[in-house]
């Protein structure tokens, strides 16, 4: 068997390399390039790939684009910001897209990843539409996506409470940059449907209505929908990419509320949020939320052990944790900006129905959150230039405690970018909805240093680079002592028209416990990546090597080699082929590969022993507003004989899924 899939491997190799393929758009391309084995272990991975999918359907209007909605491009920094805005306003209106040449600071790449996120709107004197024709001329749209396993789990027998079948839909109603509003269902395999607590069908659903543009008001949100204000040290519930892609993302400071159109059944607000201009320059926002959330709960006495955002309500125990406690939380922001100047002040209030009683005994757990009622506040202040941009926030909380965050981008020239950022987080602070830049994982306990650079001496070769050391005074899991951690990343590509050629390497040190938990040692853990593409009008060819070696207590090594190959048949259907064998020593040495998936869905899948990754993926435009697609995966092991342990389990050496999606415009 293994000689069979190996024969085959190869041969799909060359004939990939001979024909052609590569499944990404360029924001796709983009977010694989300052992904790395931190982030796409994160949700926010899944929120920002959602976000720029919304965006790339429903695209914003360059003529009437505000800073707000420019910040929910992750690949434009603070600078790129402010000297759209100017033009725009100096300028508009607009007649191309191709006038974002004339914009300082804005490099090839960023105005080519432009052209999908904007459009060239109406040249009259933008106003709030009628709901006549807001009614008229708005758009729908629905899609409908499901998941086939071709296996069994052993929880599908005896344990689950549903069937194994992953389904969702989304209607979306959306006129220009003003309105959007739409409801998501989810059901995740093994959840009850229109049964158990689930007698309304779905375990989960989300309704949202955004407006925008509404005379003062800046945003209005209602129903579910996310915050961030500043840089994260109150509240961030929005996705919050990393550091590899900081130097872009940091140096500026965020006032924003999004709607909570994503499968993903935690981590939300619910309830009312808006922003609204006070006075030229000055906006507050304000918002209140009351929800149901899941806990597990202290036997003795009923209080909250752990707040669960999993999502999963498949057994009876997630069941019973499902909506078994409520949190109110309501908050404000007041913001200032004034000739590049900006500055801020947020507070949060969020109560629990229950006492939060978190087991502190655990020395790494000591001072986590707990208590019925939790406050936080904030400042944040920064100044944003043509050629630099210094940002910062400082905030504290009922906790005592402070957290800082500060960041210095300069770009040098055209061509160079480089980035300061300092951050001290308490290890008594602490907030219940905090997000940002972090090594931890936790805006907690943790000191740090990071500086990057981004450099681009022509439209053909970028590269990135970024160190960032941090100490923990505290112990941390698996970390008994005060400990340090290193972090560097190197990221290089060329692009020569139809061939891209990219690199990376990544070196990250991290002391943790040794085997008798006497000291510390260094978990050393090397990755890099080397891949090659070619694209024309029809066909694309993409050919990856991933490179694994950790070295902590022993030494493990993994490497993955894979090819993706699409063709355009004509402008009605395309079709994508991808294969990739990999060969790892233990779970510490694991790789990871991005695959396109379904409309929505992020895929970033983590393989690890010995075996081989085979996808096949069509896609059908029936008509201009009707798309179908189909999607086979299949992971074959070669050194076991099951896959996954617990309800899980899987008694077979392999595993295949089927992904349906349709999507219906009109």
């Amino acid at each position: 068997m293994f000689r069979l899939s190996l024969r085959l491997f190869v041969v799909m190799l060359f004939a990939g390399m001979l024909q052609t393929a590569g499944a990404q758009r360029p924001w796709e391309q983009y977010l694989d390039m300052l992904s790395d084995v931190d982030d796409v272990e994160s949700e926010s991975w899944e929120r920002a790939y959602e976000e720029l999918c919304d965006l790339e359907e429903h695209p914003l209007d360059v003529n009437t684009i505000t800073r707000e909605d420019l910040e929910r491009l992750p690949f434009l920094d603070a600078m790129d910001i402010e000297n759209i805005c100017y033009y725009v306003y100096r300028y508009a209106p607009l007649k191309s897209l191709g006038e974002l040449a004339m914009i300082e600071g804005l490099d090839y790449a960023k105005r080519q990843l432009l052209t999908f996120f904007l459009y060239i709107g109406e040249t009259d004197e933008p106003k709030y539409p009628k709901l006549e024709n807001i009614l008229k001329y708005g758009r729908s749209d629905l899609t409908v996506t499901g998941k086939v396993p071709f296996y069994k789990r052993k929880g599908d027998d005896n344990g689950y409470m549903g069937y194994p079948y992953r389904h969702n839909l989304r209607y979306n109603f959306h006129y220009s940059d003003y309105l959007k509003a739409g409801v998501v269902a989810a059901q995740d395999a093994g959840e009850p449907f229109f049964a158990n607590k689930n007698k309304t069908g779905y375990d989960f659903y989300s309704f949202y209505l955004m407006l925008r543009k509404l005379g003062r008001f800046k945003t209005i949100a209602l129903g579910r929908y996310r915050a961030n204000f500043g840089l994260g040290l109150v509240i961030n519930n929005d996705f919050m990419l990393g550091k590899a892609a900081a130097i872009t993302t940091f140096g500026r400071s965020n006032t924003s509320f999004r709607a909570h159109s994503s499968t993903m059944s935690a981590n939300y607000l619910q309830g009312a949020g808006a922003t609204m201009t006070l006075a030229k320059g000055l906006d507050l926002s304000a918002f209140v939320s009351y929800r149901a959330i899941d806990a597990t709960l202290n036997d003795e006495d009923g209080t909250i052990a752990t707040i669960v955002d999993a999502g999963y309500h498949r057994t009876v125990s997630e069941l019973e944790r499902k909506n078994n406690s409520k949190q109110f939380t309501t908050g404000a922001h007041l913001h200032y900006f004034n000739s590049g100047f900006h500055a801020g002040a947020t507070f949060l209030f969020t109560s629990l129905d229950r006492d939060l009683r978190p087991n502190t005994n655990t020395l790494y757990r000591r001072f986590y959150a707990s208590g019925n009622d939790f406050w936080n506040a904030s400042v944040d202040y920064g100044y944003t230039g043509a050629r630099f941009a210094v940002t910062g926030e400082t905030a504290t909380g009922d906790c005592g405690a402070i957290a800082t965050l500060n960041s210095l981008t300069v770009k040098v020239s055209d061509v160079l970018s480089l980035m300061v950022l300092q951050r001290f987080y308490g290890k008594k602070y602490y907030s219940l909805y905090a997000q940002s830049l972090s090594e931890g994982g936790h805006v907690q306990d943790e000191s740090g240093v990071y500086a990057g650079l981004s450099w681009h001496p022509s439209r053909k070769l970028n590269m990135t680079f970024y160190t960032d050391f941090a100490y923990f005074a505290w112990p941390k899991y698996q970390a008994s002592l005060a400990s340090r951690s290193w972090d560097h990343l190197l990221t290089v590509s060329y692009d020569m028209g139809q061939w891209q050629l990219a690199g990376r390497y990544r070196l990250k040190r991290r002391q943790k416990d040794n085997e008798d938990n006497t000291g510390l040692l260094y978990k050393a853990e090397h990755r890099g990546r080397l891949s090659a593409a070619y694209q024309n009008d029809q066909l694309q060819l993409k050919t990856q090597v991933d490179m694994v070696c950790s070295d902590f207590k022993k030494k493990s090594t993994g490497w993955m080699v894979a090819q993706y190959a699409r063709y355009a048949f004509n402008k009605t259907i395309n079709a994508s082929l991808s294969i990739g064998y990999f060969h790892t020593d233990d779970y510490d040495s694991r790789v990871y590969s991005y695959e396109r998936g379904m409309l929505y869905t992020f895929n970033f899948p983590v393989f690890y022993g010995k075996g081989i990754r085979y996808t096949g993926m069509v896609r059908a435009d029936i008509s201009k507003d009707l798309m179908l697609q189909a999607r086979l995966a299949t992971t074959n092991y070669f050194d076991r004989s099951t896959i996954g342990s617990g309800y899980q389990l899987i008694n077979h050496s392999s595993m295949t899924d089927l992904d349906i999606q349709l999507r219906w415009k009109f």
